[in-house]
């Protein structure tokens, strides 16, 4: 992004008036590892480290798929599983890269007037539409309860 300034700590303004800081981009992490360094310099105490970062993503990730079916924030656990993956591998942290830059290019897209125009007009005539079947089944078999209160 143009800021107008080469300065690395400025924040930039996109066109919807959304303060976006661009340091964090600019300087991001290297891909790799990020275990402590006294767990990285022997070879069998960084691969049980691996197996335990490992195990403990897959168990959440494995909780957020069942909370897909189940009542529960499925998909933000899912994610939060791939985070603790990608703080030891590398594949996880592609991921989660490609995974940002796609929501974020999504949210822009959803701000864009005209889609918020269209996303309305939709809806009001979904609205208006299922008001009407409403309104013809209700004329047509009026409202009829599942169980007899009379018979009580």
């Amino acid at each position: 992004m143009n800021t107008g300034s080469n300065r690395s700590d400025e924040a930039a303004v996109t066109a919807h008036g959304v303060t976006v800081d661009d340091s964090e981009s600019r300087e991001e992490r290297g891909l790799g590892s990020r275990a402590p360094e006294f767990v990285k310099a022997r070879r069998a105490l960084h691969l049980s480290w691996q197996v335990g970062v490992f195990i403990v993503g897959l168990a959440v990730v494995a909780a957020g798929a069942a909370m897909l079916v189940l009542p529960g924030p499925g998909w933000v656990v899912i994610f939060g599983g791939m985070a603790i993956w990608a703080t030891e591998f590398v594949w996880a942290q592609l991921v989660l890269r490609w995974t940002k830059r796609k929501v974020t290019e999504a949210a822009q897209r959803a701000l864009d007037p005209k889609v918020r125009r269209r996303n309305i007009i939709l809806t009001s005539v979904g609205l208006v539409i299922m008001a009407a079947l409403a309104g013809i089944y209700l004329w047509k078999f009026g409202l009829v309860m599942p169980w007899k209160i009379k018979d009580q």
